[in-house]
């Protein structure tokens, strides 16, 4: 991305100027989700959506498939880890200067995936809807939380061993000891394996299972 104003070049997941008069400075994130919109729309139902500007041409939007048409396309670079295919859905998260990526489809078939990033516990779980992802730092007052999924709900629900606490889809447990807690949420980017690998060079990959 390029500013107007100093003609400063920034790279689009990091936020970090990489030529230009402010080089080397970095935007603030902003807290994020990878959320579909049903899921946004449930949560946020008075939330705004930002429509197509119509000065511009429909052509110059992102195409409805143009995720099936980055599939197919080559990955153009030198050095590309082949430890996972280079077009793999990952999830990837950063504690600290720890960084994790953890293929979606590992989350789907295990959610929800409790781990350690950076010496941090933290807990990664998918919607009900299969596409949904958020991630939480799972302590309580000091204490690691350790999390399982309750089966024959509607809803996403997580149960904790410790407090018989339910936690629902945005952290927050509903029932049990700790009702009214909010777990400290982990910004989470769904990327290309070899995206996130370029961008965090010291990443760790989880492998299904461990």
């Amino acid at each position: 991305m390029r500013d107007d104003e100093t003609g400063s070049w920034w790279q689009q997941v990091s936020g970090e100027a990489i030529s230009g008069p402010l080089k080397g400075t970095k935007l603030r994130s902003i807290d994020q989700d990878e959320l579909t919109f049903a899921e946004w729309k449930k949560e946020e139902p008075n939330g705004r959506v930002l429509k197509p500007d119509p000065t511009v041409a429909a052509n110059d939007y992102v195409p409805s498939d143009w995720e099936v048409r980055m599939a197919r396309a080559r990955v153009a670079s030198l050095h590309v880890d082949q430890t996972i295919p280079p077009r793999t859905l990952v999830v990837g998260l950063t504690v600290g200067n720890a960084s994790k990526a953890y293929p979606f489809e590992s989350l789907v078939k295990q959610s929800p995936i409790i781990d350690e990033v950076g010496g941090v516990s933290v807990v990664v779980v998918v919607g009900k809807d299969g596409k949904s992802v958020r991630a939480f730092e799972r302590i309580v007052d000091g204490r690691k939380l350790e999390m399982f999924s309750k089966t024959g709900t509607t809803e996403v629900s997580l149960v904790d061993a410790e407090t018989q606490s339910e936690w629902d889809f945005s952290g927050k447990a509903f029932s049990g000891l700790s009702t009214g807690r909010q777990l400290k949420k982990i910004p989470v980017l769904m990327d290309y394996w070899f995206d996130w690998k370029n961008y965090h060079e010291q990443t760790a990959l989880y492998t299904l299972g461990q």
